[in-house]
């Protein structure tokens, strides 16, 4: 398959290794992966913020930019048969706010052609397990790991289980279940900045039980939850390590991913929380319109 890769604005500023441990398992697996240089914000947070005519441009220059996917490969076409985000929120948002940004904004047309696209971008598991019909990629983490399903991905999305088949079916890894694990960690975006008290004593809670696993790896499907909980485990001193379900399905034998991975061409993870928030800088990452 010919896929494009949505890297998402926290991708792109703060976790590029995400997004390189996406393009990097998907061409393991033997696909053509390619990043569209033109994309930017989904509109994601303006919408769930209430600033839906501020979000219909973004939808707008979306549709365009991530278009080619509804033209598909075959029969020599430059088009793309899915397009993935290593992001429930953002896939999320895609899939289900961006039609209706547009027929509010009164352009059905819009509105039919974001769909279309909707239908066609999938959260890394979904891809994997439901598209590519994989469940082992041959990974291989012998780290004991707990995982953290996301809001956006367990509620909206609904991948279910699918995270959790795939990490699974990794070598090496003792998975460990997570206790309240649907209970969200209280990030929620802006939620965390305009509710800063209430998120916090919920990232408290979800950190307990992340401690009473003993896993030394707390995973997740969106990086911008594992910022919020891997900002409260830092500041704890719990050693224990925000990894992205990306990079541990992308580790192999030869290398195995952790919080503060140092990618070849120069990445870097900053660890933080919204209700604590820290200055911080990632290297850039480098927009080519070849394939990745």
């Amino acid at each position: 398959m010919r896929i494009a890769v949505m890297a998402t604005c926290l991708g792109d500023a703060v976790a590029p290794h995400v997004v390189r441990a996406t393009v990097e398992l998907l061409e393991r697996l033997g696909h053509e992966v390619v990043f569209p240089p033109g994309q930017t914000c989904c509109g994601q947070m303006h919408v769930n913020t209430g600033y839906l005519d501020l979000a219909a441009p973004l939808v707008r220059h979306s549709v365009e930019v991530f278009s080619p996917v509804l033209e598909g490969s075959g029969g020599g076409s430059r088009g793309w048969d899915a397009v993935v985000a290593p992001s429930g929120s953002c896939t999320g948002c895609v899939r289900h706010q961006h039609a209706m940004v547009a027929r509010r904004a009164g352009d059905e047309g819009l509105a039919r052609t974001a769909h279309a696209i909707g239908e066609r971008t999938y959260e890394l598991s979904e891809l994997l397990v439901e598209v590519l019909g994989v469940t082992d990629v041959g990974a291989y983490y012998p780290h004991r790991v707990t995982y953290h399903p996301t809001c956006h991905s367990l509620r909206m999305l609904r991948v279910g289980d699918k995270p959790l088949q795939l990490l699974r079916a990794v070598r090496g890894i003792e998975l460990v279940e997570l206790p309240e694990a649907e209970v969200c960690c209280g990030f929620g975006g802006t939620f965390a900045l305009k509710n800063a008290e209430t998120s916090t004593a919920m990232l408290a809670d979800k950190l307990a039980n992340v401690r009473a696993t003993r896993a030394e790896v707390c995973s997740a499907s969106d990086s911008s939850c594992l910022l919020h909980i891997g900002g409260g485990l830092s500041r704890l001193r719990t050693g224990v390590r925000p990894v992205h379900l990306a990079e541990i399905l992308n580790s192999t034998d030869g290398r195995v991913a952790s919080a503060h991975d140092h990618r070849e061409g120069g990445s870097s993870t900053v660890i933080m929380d919204a209700s604590h928030p820290t200055r911080a800088q990632a290297e850039p990452t480098t927009a080519q319109e070849a394939p990745l």
